[in-house]
């Protein structure tokens, strides 16, 4: 097995300043990662700032970013942190990409929200959320990990499986005297084999699963999941064993950020839809798609916020 690499100190190289298309509540993101399972004890969240690891092209880097400016005239601040030498051009290029991938930052919610004016009854939810901007999973394939190793098994579970793959296969390093591990890339995983996985997760099938999804994302350029025909990026992801149909909706939206579809018949939906539009009531898929149908490419925001809506209302009763 591979041993766990010994962490690297690190020291801030590199300060600047992100602007995230207005409006953007960089506090509703911090809200949701609060509430949020599967990145659980992976970041430093105070009331102001996010710390966290990531790692490209096998190192092991930090960040920290921090809200500046207002909701309509946004800014964040941040610091990467990497360990001994400058941080190149290109590795500070990806680092930032990944930045606004996570935190959605490019995103544009005036087009929601106009949508969400002509439909009164989801009105207070965007009252509620009002410049939240989806925070994905890090990376589509670390969305793709907790999609095959949360199937048909306990939350609590699947995330010490997540952290047995992040401790025992990636780095790790300490900033400000945290240490922290970043979830290993696709390659880092395809290169181990089937007996070491399965020797971490304790569970064969999903050791299988896992290097499958690993050996098809080290292969994929990821600019043909956030560009590609939707349908060709859907069947892409439905070709990985362990991925079924549910799980490639969830990866489209929260890993990559398409939020052109929904799953229509998904009953947790369902049940957060019926509270919404009929109390008391059930939803089934045929009204599922009409509710959504209103949103068109926009209906996975819309799905989103019904979810983050419920977790962030039950957080704070």
């Amino acid at each position: 097995m591979h041993a766990a690499r010994d962490a690297t100190t690190a020291v801030a190289l590199r300060t600047g300043t992100l602007s995230p298309v207005a409006p953007f509540d960089f506090d509703k993101a911090l809200d949701f990662l609060v509430t949020f399972p599967p990145m659980r004890g992976e970041q430093t969240l105070t009331e102001s700032s996010l710390t966290r690891a990531v790692s490209i092209e096998g190192r092991p880097f930090a960040f920290r970013v921090w809200a500046m400016g207002t909701v309509e005239e946004p800014l964040l601040h941040y610091e990467l942190y990497a360990a001994g030498d400058a941080l190149q051009e290109r590795l500070e290029e990806a680092l930032l990409q990944r930045i606004t991938n996570y935190l959605s930052i490019d995103d544009d919610l005036r087009p929601l929200y106009a949508l969400i004016e002509e439909d009164p009854p989801f009105a207070p939810v965007m009252r509620e959320l009002y410049g939240y901007h989806q925070v994905k999973f890090f990376t589509p394939f670390e969305n793709a990990c907790w999609a095959i190793l949360s199937q048909r098994n306990l939350p609590v579970v699947a995330l010490r499986m997540k952290r047995a793959l992040t401790r025992e296969l990636g780095g790790s390093i300490d900033v400000n005297g945290a240490r922290y591990w970043p979830f290993p890339e696709a390659a880092a995983i395809a290169e181990a084999d089937i007996a070491e996985l399965t020797k971490i997760l304790r569970n064969r099938r999903r050791a299988d699963y896992i290097h499958d999804a690993a050996c098809a994302f080290a292969g994929v350029d990821e600019r043909f999941l956030r560009e590609g025909p939707y349908d060709d990026v859907f069947g892409w992801l439905r070709e990985i064993r362990g991925i079924g149909a549910w799980s490639a909706a969830f990866i489209m939206i929260r890993g990559i950020g398409r939020m052109e579809r929904i799953a229509y018949g998904e009953k947790s939906l369902a049940r957060l839809a019926a509270a919404i539009y009929r109390p008391g009531h059930e939803v089934d898929a045929h009204e599922m798609k009409r509710l959504a149908d209103h949103y068109g490419n926009l209906q996975g925001y819309w799905a989103h916020y019904l979810r983050v809506a419920e977790r962030v209302l039950l957080a704070e009763s």
